[in-house]
């Protein structure tokens, strides 16, 4: 598993793994990027469905009552193809305005 950190987000992503896997590694990892903003980086996967992104469902739910921002990134998913509560993007760049907004808002308390 591979973590790019940039400043209080991490980027994370890895190649050549199943999603079985990669949940695998990103659940035994977490602790140590749970205080961080997380982009979940998928376009390593050759193919992935609306069901595969629900897999992220719980840890989703788990970081954003945190207070901490997760997004992933695919353009494999149409993001009105899963729940409000995943936030799910094309590009990294769409995932860093993601999590400046919802940075905006926290400050804002909305």
């Amino acid at each position: 598993m591979i973590f790019d950190k940039q400043g209080n987000t991490t980027i994370v992503y890895q190649e050549n793994i199943s999603l079985k896997k990669f949940m695998e590694n990103l659940n035994r990892s977490y602790r140590n990027i749970k205080n961080d903003h997380l982009i979940i980086n998928l376009f390593s996967f050759s193919k992935i469905s609306s069901n595969d992104v629900l897999e992220f469902l719980q840890i989703s739910n788990k970081h954003r009552a945190a207070k901490k921002s997760f997004v992933l990134v695919t353009n494999k998913v149409e993001y009105d193809q899963v729940p409000d509560e995943i936030s799910l993007v094309p590009t990294i760049q769409e995932a860093k305005d993601i999590i400046e907004m919802e940075e905006i808002e926290r400050d804002l308390d909305l």
